[in-house]
């Protein structure tokens, strides 16, 4: 893949990643970007997964032979998770003339994860840093605590507006999947399922950044961004923010045997029915449960609807709730839909788990089933309905 004259792509593919991070389903793999910046200096940015450290030194080879056969002056070393880092004695190792460039904290974690931190070796940049790489120009370092570890930097390749972003802009999906649905997809559940807890650092990260003329941006994850680019920063806007994207309702339901579902089912109807522009259902058992925490952060208003278990919250719901306000969910209407045979009490207990996030308003029009969908229970979802799309 060619960035530019100047940038190459080092990276590779993982086709036989089943989880990322051991609980993200990615059917159509990942993507693990590295960089090559060539100029009077060279500049590799980020390493790969430990899986691919081979692949990635013969990446790193083949590009510097097509360009000169010079080596590589710098690593940069942005995020030390090991998916970007395993591979940094590797590199180390090979090119012992090269320099590591990291923040502080980066070089910290490097020592415990390989015993060393290149004392020798070291550059450690902080916010504002500059590196200069010669006739091409030079790298302007960004500090990006919590976005989404604490040592992360980003970097600013001044002389093409580039943008080095790390995590932040990335997406699941290898790179040789075209995914028909776009980037927002899969960028949306990625940002909500790893980075969403941190909103208030990629507001700051977005603050800093706001004065740069940037034409690319290249993360760590997913395809290189060189269009619309106001698109993607503003859309982080919107999710870090914890505003609302789309208009609509998502509902999400567990169900076991079939009457909360009908419940479910019938409200989304209503709610079409008064010309909701959007309604999400979602099936917390048998649904993938990131997908359903990106359908909740997207849309303003949402309907949890469960069955009483074990004198409280059915476990799927349970975990999906927990899923939202570990990540600081705000911001939203949430609609309670509880059922039980004898004592509904699940509304109840789904409320209280809300109790410590900010800006969450619980609609008063609470529906309580008793085991099966009566006229009376249409009829309490149509209050409901009103007051969720009035």
């Amino acid at each position: 893949m060619k960035i530019s004259d100047t940038v190459k792509y080092v990276g590779v593919d993982d086709h036989e990643i089943d989880l990322f991070e051991g609980q993200f389903d990615v059917p159509n793999g990942m993507a693990y970007n590295s960089y090559i910046i060539f100029s009077d200096s060279i500049a590799v940015m980020d390493s790969v997964d430990a899986r691919f450290g081979e692949r990635w030194m013969d990446n790193i080879r083949t590009v510097l032979a097509e360009n000169g056969g010079r080596n590589p002056d710098y690593l940069v070393v942005q995020h030390m998770e090991m998916d970007h880092s395993a591979n940094i004695k590797l590199f180390a190792d090979t090119y012992p003339d090269a320099k590591i460039v990291a923040s502080k904290m980066a070089f910290t974690i490097m020592k415990n994860l390989f015993g060393t931190d290149f004392p020798d070796r070291q550059i450690v940049v902080s916010d504002g840093s500059t590196l200069e790489l010669g006739k091409c120009g030079s790298l302007k370092f960004f500090t990006a605590p919590n976005v989404h570890w604490p040592e992360v930097i980003m970097t600013y390749y001044e002389n093409e507006e580039t943008f080095f972003s790390a995590d932040a802009f990335g997406k699941f999906g290898a790179l040789d999947y075209d995914d028909p649905e776009g980037w927002a997809c899969e960028a949306r559940r990625y940002y909500f399922g790893i980075v969403g807890k941190f909103g208030t650092s990629v507001q700051a990260l977005l603050k800093k950044i706001g004065g740069l003329g940037i034409k690319k941006i290249c993360p760590l994850h997913g395809p290189v961004l060189d269009e619309n680019i106001e698109y993607y920063v503003g859309t982080y806007g919107i999710w870090s923010s914890y505003g609302v994207e789309s208009e609509g309702a998502a509902i999400f339901y567990t169900s076991v045997y079939g009457n909360t579902k009908k419940a479910a089912e019938k409200l989304a109807e209503i709610l079409k029915e008064k010309g909701c522009p959007k309604i999400a259902l979602n099936d917390l058992a048998r649904e993938d449960i990131y997908e359903c925490v990106e359908d909740a952060f997207r849309y303003g208003k949402i309907v949890l609807a469960t069955t009483t278990y074990n004198g409280g919250v059915f476990p799927k719901m349970k975990e999906f709730i927990n899923l939202l306000t570990e990540r600081n969910y705000q911001n939203r209407s949430v609609a309670l839909i509880e059922n039980g045979s004898w004592a509904p009490v699940a509304a109840k207990g789904m409320a209280a788990m809300f109790e410590g996030c900010r800006d969450i308003r619980l609609l008063e029009n609470k529906v309580s089933i008793r085991t099966g969908v009566t006229n009376e229970t249409v009829a309490a979802l149509e209050k409901l309905a009103d007051e969720i799309y009035p």
